[in-house]
């Protein structure tokens, strides 16, 4: 049996869900204890008390019977009203259309009235409204006439007390344990917080703390994050060393060039301008996504800029669309790498390229659209990989490059807690690049 239907109605967050698992217990037992109480014993305890003024009002209905004209009433009863605490009054016959009344929640109302009824035929009318006295109206061989006892004696006590004292203490319990269960969850909170902060490039400050298994939950997230920045570093020192060293021998390559005749050198200096492009885009992927430190910006802003320098350095791009205000956490200068890149390569293998952002108060997307040949969509996955290389899906004859450009871009997305998707181009029928980070 499938209990997907009830996934959507259930809390999302940790706290409601523990508050659901904390009252759904109490007030079903309340319902169950109250429904056994009032249905078992209270309308038990009702029927046998209801049974016993039922015989009192037959009796006295019995001497009522025997009398000759209304007015002698009072004397066939007078030796027995007064020991059964039963006040005896006639009444117009107008009474006996009256309906019959009880408040909405006094549930022994209709054990009471069923059971009147039923062991007393002449019950014309039974009024419980007021819920301090039982009124009743009956017919008699003299004319109608009006019974009124106290409504203690057909059902116990009402049971408001004790229904008041299992909400309040329910309650109580309930508080004491929401206490309890917020300073459980506190370090719940907090290491969602430190994981979160982490995947977004942030590191806070963050100590185990809690339970013994949220105690190591967080040991295990602090390893995990000091084997990971231990990694990005000996990563970025590598390609780092690695990219510096070569320019020396770059550097004396191109003195060695200078000296040769234009004809043999043109052709070799194209390559070491293709190997400098790569020890560029080597160090670009080293310093990839923790260039710069987080900043409020506003990114529609930062848009702008990005196109306007890549629009003076002769690329065709245009910014095509900007919607939203506000600011939003950013790194600049690692979200100006990924966006250049993004624009290069589309400008690279479309010749011309469309960007356009739009922030909402749950995600900011950037959008870097070209009219190139664009990727299969099986290979996406491949083409955001470092130094991956489509000869089939997009034509390398058309720039340099080592496959780090949406490598990097991914990287960067990934530190702001975001995606790098691809996709085709509604408008340009090439690649479709998308940035998306939620807020």
């Amino acid at each position: 049996m499938s209990f997907e239907w009830l996934m959507k109605y259930m809390p999302r967050g940790i706290y409601s869900r523990v508050a659901l698992i904390l009252l759904l217990p109490v007030i079903v037992v309340q319902l169950v204890v109250s429904v056994v109480f009032v249905q078992d014993h209270f309308a038990d305890v009702t029927r046998q008390m209801s049974n016993v003024a039922a015989r009192e009002v037959d009796f006295v209905m019995s001497l009522i019977d025997a009398a000759e004209t209304s007015s002698d009433i009072r004397a066939v009863t007078a030796g027995v009203i007064g020991p059964l605490a039963i006040d005896v009054t006639t009444v117009d016959t107008d009474a006996l259309a009256e309906p019959d009344q009880r408040l909405w929640y006094d549930y022994t109302g209709i054990v009471i009235t069923r059971n009147l009824r039923k062991l007393v035929p002449q019950v014309a009318v039974v009024d419980l409204y007021d819920d301090r006295v039982v009124r009743l109206i009956l017919t008699s061989p003299v004319g109608p006439v009006e019974m009124i006892f106290d409504r203690r004696r057909v059902s116990p006590a009402t049971p408001h007390q004790l229904l008041v004292n299992m909400v309040f203490f329910s309650a109580l319990i309930t508080i004491i344990a929401t206490i309890y269960m917020r300073n459980q969850l506190r370090p719940i909170k907090r290491l969602a917080n430190a994981a979160q902060a982490f995947g977004r490039g942030n590191t806070i400050p963050y100590s185990p703390a809690g339970a013994t298994e949220v105690r190591a939950a967080g040991t295990a997230f602090v390893d995990m994050r000091n084997r990971i920045e231990r990694q990005i570093e000996t990563r970025t020192l590598m390609l780092s060393g690695v990219s510096h060293d070569l320019r020396t021998p770059l550097t004396r390559m191109r003195l060695a060039l200078s000296m040769l005749d234009d004809e043999d050198r043109q052709a070799l200096e194209r390559d070491v301008d293709d190997m400098q492009d790569m020890i560029d885009a080597f160090l670009s992927f080293a310093k990839g996504e923790s260039e710069g430190e987080p900043e409020e910006i506003d990114p529609i802003a930062l848009t702008r800029e990005i196109v306007a320098d890549a629009q003076r350095g002769g690329q065709p791009v245009t910014l095509v669309k900007a919607t939203g205000e506000g600011t939003i956490t950013l790194r600049p200068a690692a979200m100006r790498r990924a966006l250049s890149n993004l624009i290069t390569n589309a400008v690279r293998y479309g010749e011309r390229a469309e960007v356009s952002v739009r922030l909402t108060e749950k995600s900011l997307r950037f959008r870097v659209e070209d009219e190139g040949p664009g990727i299969p969509e099986d290979q996406y996955a491949e083409a955001q990989r470092p130094f991956a290389r489509l000869d089939q899906a997009r034509n390398q004859n058309n720039g340099s490059g080592v496959g780090l450009g949406l490598a990097i871009a991914t990287d960067i997305a990934r530190a702001h807690g975001g995606v790098l998707r691809l996709g085709r181009s509604d408008t340009l029928g090439g690649l479709c690049a998308d940035i998306v980070i939620a807020r």
